[in-house]
């Protein structure tokens, strides 16, 4: 699997795990270069509290467009130290 935006390639592995129709990448398979950590944060009620990147690509900014959790609650570790995209990140295999 790939996430692409902007032209880049933002994360790349065979190693995802879908969930809620999100595939989320290990961390290790991310491009850092285009990653920039945000002060945004949300609560999911079953995989606990996001944290969020920005990706900027050529100048351009997606802000918020990658999420993951520092500590997932019990029934979501699998999502641990995994991230996943939204936002116009196309991501496909």
């Amino acid at each position: 699997m790939k996430a692409i935006w902007n032209g880049a390639v933002l994360a790349e592995s065979d190693d995802t795990i879908v969930v809620e129709g999100n595939h989320y990448f290990p961390a290790s398979s991310l491009n850092r270069d285009y990653f920039t950590e945000s002060k945004t944060k949300s609560l999911c009620p079953w995989k606990g509290i996001a944290s969020y990147y920005s990706i900027v690509v050529d100048g351009a900014e997606n802000t918020d467009a990658a999420w993951y959790y520092r500590k997932p609650f019990p029934f979501a570790k699998k999502v641990k130290n995994r991230v996943a995209f939204w936002n116009g990140v196309e991501v496909s295999g």
